[in-house]
């Protein structure tokens, strides 16, 4: 799947989840791009590598993943929220992030980039260039043109 093919996929659905609840589509994008390599791996339709912990109900997918531990990348078996589609997964994401209050400051937020430094400084990714990392993927893609206004047209 190219790049262009896998933003065509997302796209509604990020579109949707930003009218929700106000995340921008271009950091929904960017982080289901990141997170997958562009959708070439996604282990339980999980877009977001939202792991699952004790408060999850539904399906799980353990795999491979990659932390930050003390500044080392260490390779470790991580237990994963498992969707039936990444439509569910992108609307799981909006209600994950609506009910953590970590994430509570990103909803004053209103572009792509401030949401991205807002998500790694609440601590939702060991990456300590995990912000930085989203930014180049929203940059390299102009994704800022995906974002809707709350009149819903485009940005």
């Amino acid at each position: 799947m190219t790049p262009a093919e896998f933003i065509a996929q997302i796209l509604p659905g990020a579109q949707a989840c930003q009218r929700a609840t106000g995340i921008p589509a271009s950091i929904t994008i960017a982080q289901a791009a990141l997170e997958t390599g562009w959708g070439k791996d996604v282990m339980g339709n999980n877009l977001f590598g939202i792991k699952a912990d004790k408060s999850w109900k539904g399906r799980t997918a353990t795999f491979m993943t990659t932390e930050e531990i003390n500044g080392r990348k260490v390779k470790m078996l991580g237990t994963f929220r498992a969707y039936n589609s990444w439509a569910d997964a992108v609307i799981d994401r909006g209600l994950f992030l609506k009910q953590n209050k970590r994430y509570a400051g990103c909803f004053n937020l209103k572009t792509g980039p401030e949401w991205a430094d807002a998500l790694q400084a609440a601590g939702y990714a060991t990456d300590s260039n995990y912000a930085n990392s989203l930014k180049a993927v929203m940059r390299g893609r102009n994704m800022a043109q995906y974002d809707v206004l709350p009149n819903g047209a485009r940005a």
